[in-house]
């Protein structure tokens, strides 16, 4: 089960940005439609500012070396060096809530350093590659700097019009409450791995009892694993079950 890492305070307006409604009104697919509701995320005491790599509750509780990899700094060698797509749920991962999402680290396959808001340094690996994805997927929506996460943690032709839409909407738009729900990381399957380029399906289950697939790609660039926006991304898929999926969550 995750434990409580970052934590939400109730009450908080929330960006209208993360409401389900206002960002299928904005005509925004794909993960953002799945993730969707409430995923803010508020500063933890225990950082020290920025949102960089100052150590949060999640890195300790995953035993990652947090404090070591500085803003801008290459990252290191991971243990995890299996090449081999995983055929079960990766086993040295302990989950940890970011927000109101359980999101999964490894000591062995990152991220080597895990801030407030942005987490990095993933194993050249398919399993450094779905914690990447499952990260940096959450983290551009939630983060309280989602700009940075996005700027430095993502790439691809709609990137900058995700940032210009945002921006304006955040501007513009009136907070809103806690209302709506979130889902939780409950599989994967991989679709396609290389060297460059992973393509993973990651289930997300609601509290309804709902499930949608959304399909997502990270990239090898600059020595780290990056999520791709398209400029097109793929509507989200219902799910009856979680057959040909690998069970994977930590709610």
């Amino acid at each position: 089960m995750a434990e409580s890492g970052d934590r939400a305070v109730v009450g908080e307006p929330r960006s209208p940005w993360l409401s389900t409604g206002f960002v299928l009104a904005a005509a925004f697919i794909g993960f953002i439609a799945v993730i969707g509701t409430v995923l803010a995320v508020t500063s933890d005491t225990s950082a020290s500012g920025g949102s960089g790599t100052a150590e949060t509750p999640a890195a300790r509780a995953a035993g990652l070396p947090s404090g070591s990899v500085t803003d801008g700094a290459a990252c290191p060698e991971l243990a995890d060096n299996e090449q081999d797509l995983p055929t079960s749920a990766p086993t040295d991962v302990t989950w940890t809530l970011y927000g109101s999402v359980a999101l999964p680290s490894s000591k062995e396959a990152g991220p080597a350093a895990a801030g407030k808001d942005v987490a990095r340094c993933y194993a050249h690996t398919p399993v450094g590659a779905l914690l990447a994805t499952s990260q940096i997927s959450v983290r551009y929506l939630a983060a309280d700097d989602w700009l940075k996460v996005t700027r430095t943690q993502t790439v691809g032709a709609g990137r900058d019009a995700y940032i210009t839409d945002r921006t304006e909407a955040e501007e513009t738009a009136a907070p809103v409450g806690d209302g709506g729900s979130h889902g939780q990381i409950a599989g994967f399957r991989f679709v396609t791995y290389n060297d460059t380029t992973a393509v993973i399906q990651t289930v997300w289950r609601f509290p309804d009892g709902q499930m949608q697939a959304a399909t997502t790609t990270v990239l090898w660039q600059d020595g780290d694993w990056r999520l791709e926006y398209p400029a097109a991304p793929a509507d989200p898929a219902p799910v009856d079950s979680l057959a040909g999926y690998t069970q994977w969550g930590g709610v």
